[in-house]
C-alpha cells in the first residue's frame, strides 16, 4: 500500500502581529493649506497638533513648489484646479494609509484643533460603522446652489430655476462644513476612492465642503453630516473675528460651547494658535492633575484594612512600582551603608571594603538627607535633630533608590536630654522612561579589525587569523583585518629572526587565496621606546586583565599610529589576538556603533582555565555560567568606534596632557606625560574624561570570549606566576569563589580527601 501526501505549503505570516491582526492608528489629520501660508499658519498648526497624533499631512498646490520649507511633511499636486483637491486628497490617502488609521480629519490651516480632546472621543466610537461627522454648514450661496442643481439634480434651467437653486441649497445645508473640519472612517475614505470617478463629475464647485459631502453621500449612502454619533459629539466653535473679543480667553471661557470644543475655527494668525494651545495645555494638565489627586483620594479610602493590600495592589509610594521580588538569592538586591562621604562593600565586594562617593553621590545623598531633616521636623516638631546614626541605599533598576536614614532626635528638656532614634524611608523614583532616537543603521557596513601583538603574543595572533578566516574571510563577511606588530628597540622586523615571520606569511597566504573576494589582510609595525627594551615572556602579562599588562596606555598609541591607515569614515573595531567571536559579535557591533552618536564597549566573558583548576569542564563554545567564567568588567580592550569620532575624542584631550601620537618616538612621551589626566588608562577612559557629544554604551556579550591566551600557556606546560604584581581590579579570576572555597573545605577535609 502507498500513502499519498499532500505537499505543506509553508505559511507566509506577516512581520508585525499588527499587519495580522487589523490592529491600526488611531488618527490621521489632513491639512488644505499653501505656498503663502506654509511658513506661517500651516506650521504653527503642526507645532501645535503633530507631537498628539499618530501621522499629519500638509497638502497645497505645487505649481511653484519651494524646497526651503521649514515643514517637510508636505505633499503637492500639480493640479491646480481648486476644485480638484480635496479629490486629490482623497486619493493620495486611500493609495498610501487607508490600511493603517482608523479615521481621517480633514481640515484647513484655519483651525485649532484640540487633539487630546479629539483622541479621547475617537476612542469611545466603533470602527465598524460609516462615519461622516463634523459641523453643519451655516448657509451656501446661491450661485452654488445653482450650480449643485445643474450637476447633481440634472434640473431643466428653463422650469423654475429659483425653485432648483432653492431645492439644491436646501440639500447642501446637511453637508459637513470644511471649514470646522471634517472627520471620516476610513470605511467612508474606501468607498470614495472607489467612486472618485463619479464624485470629480458631480464636484464642479470650487466650495469644499459641498464636493465632499455630495462625494460621501453617493458613495457610502451616508444621509448627511452626523454631529453626534454613538451618544458622542465632535463640538466646533466659531470665533467672531469680527471683534477683539475672540482673543480674549478669559470670557471665551465662560461659554460652555467655547469649552465642550473639539476644533477652533477660523484662526487668522501664528500667535493665535499658540495661545489656544497653551490655554488648552493648560485645562487638559489641570484636569490631569485633578483625576490624579481623586484617584489618590479614592484609594486612601479603601485601604483601611477591610481589603488586603495584595488585592488591592496599593503601595508605597502611589505611582512608583514595588521592588523587583528576587528569583534566586543571586539575584537579591542588599542594603549598602553609606555616610556623607563614603561607601560601604560597593557592589558587594568583599576585595572593597570602603570606597569614596563621587561628586554626584555626595550632591544626591545632602539632598536626600536635607529632605529627610524637613520631614522629622515636620512629623515631630518636638524633637531636635543631633546626629546621624546610620543611612542604608538600594538601587532597584525597576523602581529608583531607596534610602533608609536612622536619625538621633534629642527628646526633652536640656537639664533632661535623651536620645531617640526615628527612622525614615526616603523614595527617589525613576523618572519617565523615554526611548532615545537614534540614527538609522544596518548590519552591512564594513569592520576593520585592529589586532595589536606583542612579540610574546605572536603565537596567539596566528590562532586569531586562523579564527578570522573561519569567520569572516570563507564566510564573505564584510570586514578587513589590520595587524598591528608592536615590536621591541632591539628586535629585527625582517627576516628569519622576525618573530611575526609566521604571522606575515600567514596573512599573505590568507590575502592571496581570498583575493577574488575582496577580502584582505595587512599589517603595520610600531617599535616601543627605548626603556620597554627588555623582553617580557608569557607569563609576565599572563595574569593581567588587559592584553597590554601594566602598560595599558599603550592602546591609545596603537590606535593613533593604526588609525593613519583607515579612512576617517572608518567603523573600527580594536581587538586583542587571545579573544574568541562569533557572527553575531560583528553584528551587535555594527548595530551599537553609529558615527556622531555612539561608541561601543562590550563586556566580554571571561574563561577559566577549568583543565587546569579541575573546577569545571572546559568548553568554549558552551553557554556561559557561573562555573565556567564571568564577565571581565575590567578588560577595556575591546571598543568599537569611528575614526571620525576617534579623532575628535583626541584632539579635545592633547591640550589636558594626553599627546597625540604621530610617529614611534611620541610613544615615551605619552607614557612618562606628567600632565596626564588621572584614571585615563585606556581608549574607554579618553572617550569618557573627553566628554564628547557621543554616547557611550557597555554591555554584555557573550559571544565575545577571553581567557585562551591562559588555556594555551598552560596546554603547552607553561606554568601561572604566583601574583599577577597589580592591583586585584587589574587581575583575571582563576576560579570562582565557590570553587575555591570547596575546593579548600576538601583540602582540610582529610577524610573526604581520602574518599
Amino acid at each position: 500500500m502507498f500513502t499519498l501526501c499532500a505537499q505543506v505549503k509553508n505559511v507566509l505570516r506577516p512581520r508585525y502581529y499588527s499587519s495580522e491582526l487589523g490592529i491600526r492608528e488611531k488618527l490621521f489629520i489632513g491639512v488644505l493649506t499653501s505656498q503663502e501660508n506654509i511658513n506661517g499658519l500651516a506650521t504653527a498648526f503642526n507645532r501645535t497638533v503633530a507631537h498628539l497624533v499618530n501621522k499629519i499631512k500638509f497638502f497645497m498646490n505645487a505649481d511653484s513648489v519651494k524646497t526651503n520649507y521649514e515643514l517637510k511633511n508636505i505633499v503637492g499636486f500639480t493640479d491646480t484646479r481648486e476644485s480638484r483637491r480635496p479629490f486629490h486628497v482623497i486619493k493620495y490617502i486611500a493609495d498610501n494609509y487607508i490600511d493603517d488609521y482608523d479615521y481621517f480629519l480633514l481640515v484647513p490651516d484655519t483651525v485649532y484643533v484640540d487633539a487630546r480632546k479629539l483622541n479621547a472621543l475617537l476612542y469611545h466610537m466603533s470602527i465598524t460603522f460609516d462615519l461622516y461627522m463634523g459641523g453643519g454648514r451655516v448657509g451656501v450661496a446661491a450661485a452654488d446652489g445653482a450650480a449643485a442643481a445643474g450637476s447633481e439634480l440634472n434640473y431643466d434651467e428653463s422650469n423654475d430655476s429659483a425653485g432648483a437653486a432653492a431645492a439644491a441649497s436646501q440639500s447642501d445645508r446637511n453637508y459637513c462644513d470644511l471649514e470646522a473640519g471634517i472627520l471620516l472612517s476610513s470605511s467612508v475614505i474606501r468607498k470614495m476612492n472607489n467612486n472618485l470617478d463619479r464624485c470629480v463629475r458631480m464636484g464642479i464647485t470650487n466650495d469644499h465642503s459641498v464636493n465632499i459631502g455630495r462625494c460621501v453621500k453617493y458613495a457610502s449612502r451616508v444621509a448627511g453630516c452626523q454631529e453626534t454619533f454613538q451618544g458622542m459629539r465632535q463640538y466646533s466653535y466659531a470665533l467672531n473675528t469680527k471683534t477683539r473679543k475672540y482673543k480674549d480667553l478669559s470670557i471665551l471661557a465662560k461659554e460652555q460651547a467655547f469649552l465642550n470644543a473639539t476644533t477652533i475655527y477660523p484662526v487668522q494668525t501664528a500667535e493665535d494658535f499658540y495661545r489656544l494651545h497653551a490655554y488648552h495645555s493648560k485645562q487638559h494638565l489641570e484636569l490631569a492633575q485633578q483625576r490624579g489627586y481623586a484617584l489618590e483620594q479614592k484609594s486612601y479610602r479603601i485601604a483601611n484594612g477591610s481589603i488586603s493590600n495584595k488585592i488591592l495592589e496599593i503601595r508605597w509610594p502611589l505611582g512608583v512600582a514595588p521592588p523587583s521580588a528576587p528569583e534566586t538569592r543571586h539575584d537579591m538586591l542588599i542594603w549598602q551603608l553609606i555616610n556623607g562621604t563614603h561607601s560601604f562593600f560597593p557592589h558587594g565586594q568583599a576585595d572593597h571594603a570602603v570606597a569614596p562617593l563621587s561628586r554626584i553621590e555626595s550632591l544626591d545623598f545632602a539632598k536626600i538627607l536635607e529632605i529627610g531633616l524637613q520631614y522629622a521636623a515636620q512629623k515631630y516638631p518636638k524633637l531636635r535633630y543631633h546626629s546621624l546614626h546610620s543611612a542604608y541605599r538600594k538601587f532597584d533598576a525597576t523602581r529608583g533608590m531607596d534610602y533608609q536614614l536612622h536619625f538621633n532626635m534629642n527628646a526633652g528638656t536640656d537639664s533632661q536630654q535623651r536620645l531617640l532614634l526615628k527612622s525614615f524611608e526616603i523614595v527617589k523614583p525613576l523618572g519617565r522612561v523615554e526611548v532615545v532616537h537614534s540614527p538609522y543603521v544596518t548590519e552591512s557596513t564594513r569592520i576593520a579589525l585592529l589586532v595589536p601583538a606583542f612579540e610574546h603574543q605572536a603565537s596567539d595572533a596566528v590562532d586569531f587569523v586562523s579564527q578570522y578566516e573561519r569567520i569572516c574571510m570563507h564566510n564573505q563577511d564584510n570586514t578587513f583585518l589590520l595587524l598591528i606588530f608592536i615590536y621591541r628597540p632591539s628586535s629585527p622586523s625582517k627576516g628569519d629572526d622576525d618573530p611575526f615571520k609566521a604571522l606575515k606569511t600567514l596573512a599573505l597566504d590568507l590575502s592571496t587565496k581570498y583575493k577574488t573576494d575582496g577580502s584582505r589582510i595587512a599589517w603595520v609595525s610600531i617599535r616601543l621606546p627605548d626603556h620597554m627594551s627588555a623582553p617580557v615572556s608569557s607569563e609576565d602579562w599572563l595574569l593581567y586583565a588587559s592584553m597590554y599588562g601594566p602598560q595599558r596606555l599603550l592602546s591609545l598609541a596603537v590606535a593613533d599610529l593604526a588609525l593613519t591607515k583607515l579612512g576617517l569614515d572608518s567603523l573600527v573595531l580594536m581587538a586583542t589576538p587571545g579573544m574568541l567571536f562569533q557572527t553575531d559579535f560583528l553584528n551587535r557591533v555594527r548595530m551599537n556603533t553609529i558615527q556622531g552618536f555612539q561608541v561601543y564597549a562590550p563586556i566580554g566573558f571571561q574563561l577559566y582555565p577549568c583543565s587546569w583548576a579541575h573546577f569545571c569542564k572546559e568548553c568554549d563554545t558552551c553557554d556561559i555560567s557561573q562555573s565556567s567564567g564571568y564577565f571581565d568588567r575590567q578588560n577595556h580592550d575591546v571598543i568599537a568606534f569611528y575614526s571620525r569620532d576617534y579623532v575628535a575624542a583626541r584632539k579635545l584631550m592633547d591640550p589636558l596632557g594626553l599627546p597625540i601620537i604621530r610617529n614611534d618616538q611620541d610613544i615615551e612621551e605619552l607614557l612618562q606625560s606628567t600632565k596626564r589626566p588621572a584614571g585615563i588608562e585606556s581608549i574607554l577612559d579618553m572617550f569618557v574624561a573627553a566628554q564628547h557629544s557621543v554616547h557611550i554604551l557597555r554591555a554584555i556579550e557573550p559571544h565575545l570570549r577571553f581567557g585562551l591566551a591562559v588555556r594555551k600557556h598552560l596546554g603547552r606546560g607553561g606554568t601561572l606566576p604566583p601574583s599577577c604584581g597589580a592591583t586585584a581590579s587589574q587581575c583575571i579570576h582563576l576560579a570562582s569563589r565557590k570553587q575555591i572555597g570547596d575546593a579548600i573545605i576538601r583540602y582540610e577535609d582529610r577524610s573526604i580527601l581520602h574518599k
